[in-house]
């Protein structure tokens, strides 16, 4: 099988601090590789692969603001799907616009939908329900598509440093936005009485000057900015909890099964996939309110961090993610199709 997976341009792959999508797919590509496929990945320029990169994009987007993203987008996808006979299936992680190409191509496309960000955006991939679908967690589907299974995302277990006793603080990691409810976890956190430690890039400048700005003070609540693997790990690790206090319906969340395999249970609200992705009493606890997220805090050191980790490498692993998306593969080109090089 040669495959090719279109990944994002809005950071590198793999991303030096945040890019859940470009985590996700370069955890995949080089799961396949391991395992001797033939990928050709599609990234930006500095990306890096142990299989073959095709690259138009100097730089990240987002790190660039001289880059228009519409241009680059389009120069982006323009390049591969060009190139679509190449192979013998397009995986798409890239959201909705790759798809108005592909009833131009003989190569089949297979999308990974990472989720809706704006409602109009199913109105494109309604058009192209003949295409062939894959979700992150079974809360994140549209009713209308025909979805071949969900593939939860995976993460590189061994990665991640496992901590076997609980921490003394409270974390936070994540996008600095409304909708990851930081401003909750400040709540949460001073009425449990526990200092709170914020990671993540700021995407919403008002939302942290009014709402999270103010409550810190280096001490009961500090502000780290984005952080790499080594930093995430350690500030994880060493947290009592992470506090998962979405404001809308979650439609995977990869910090909370990071969380997990360093040892450290989550409190999350039960929106979305949140309850998909924790083991309710086991890995941590769903909440509903600000109030059951402060009782949770409290039980917390009744959970064994091993079995947090247990159940990322059961769900949440490399290997778990890649089996899941040969069956895609194979349900879609057949299983004669779909073996590795040496095959």
């Amino acid at each position: 099988m040669r495959l090719a997976v279109l990944g994002s341009i809005s950071w590198r792959t793999p991303p030096a601090h945040y890019g859940p999508w470009e985590t996700v797919v370069t955890n995949l590509t080089e799961g396949l590789v391991e395992r001797g496929y033939d990928v050709t990945l599609y990234a930006t320029q500095d990306s890096a692969t142990e299989g073959r990169l095709r690259a138009v994009v100097p730089r990240p987007c987002s790190e660039d603001s001289t880059l228009d993203p519409k241009v680059w987008e389009y120069l982006h996808i323009s390049q591969c799907l060009e190139e679509a006979s190449s192979y013998d299936l397009i995986h798409n992680s890239l959201d909705f616009m790759p798809l108005t190409y592909s009833r131009l191509i003989q190569t089949p496309m297979v999308t990974t939908v990472h989720g809706f960000s704006l409602d109009q955006y199913r109105l494109v991939y309604r058009k192209y329900r003949e295409s062939h679908f894959v979700s992150i967690s079974d809360a994140d589907r549209d009713p209308y598509l025909p979805y071949v299974r969900t593939v939860y995302n995976g993460i590189r277990v061994q990665d991640f440093r496992f901590f076997p006793k609980h921490g003394d603080y409270l974390a936070f990691v994540g996008r600095i936005h409304p909708e990851k409810g930081v401003h909750e976890a400040i709540e949460v956190a001073r009425l449990a009485g526990l200092p709170l430690r914020i990671a993540g890039i700021i995407q919403d400048q008002s939302y942290f000057d009014a709402e999270v700005a103010p409550h810190v003070d280096g001490r009961s609540v500090e502000f780290i900015g984005p952080v790499g693997p080594a930093d995430r790990d350690a500030l994880l690790g060493q947290a009592l909890a992470l506090l998962h206090m979405t404001t809308i319906p979650e439609r995977f969340g990869l910090v909370m099964a990071e969380a997990m395999a360093n040892g450290t249970p989550v409190i999350g609200r039960a929106l979305g996939s949140v309850s998909e992705v924790i083991d309710d009493g086991v890995t941590g606890f769903l909440v509903n309110t600000v109030e059951e997220a402060v009782a949770a805090v409290e039980r917390v050191p009744t959970l064994d961090p091993s079995s947090c980790r247990r159940w990322v490498e059961q769900r949440f692993s490399v290997d778990a993610m890649v089996d899941g998306y040969l069956e895609v593969y194979r349900h879609i080109l057949g299983d004669e199709r779909v073996r590795p090089l040496q095959g």
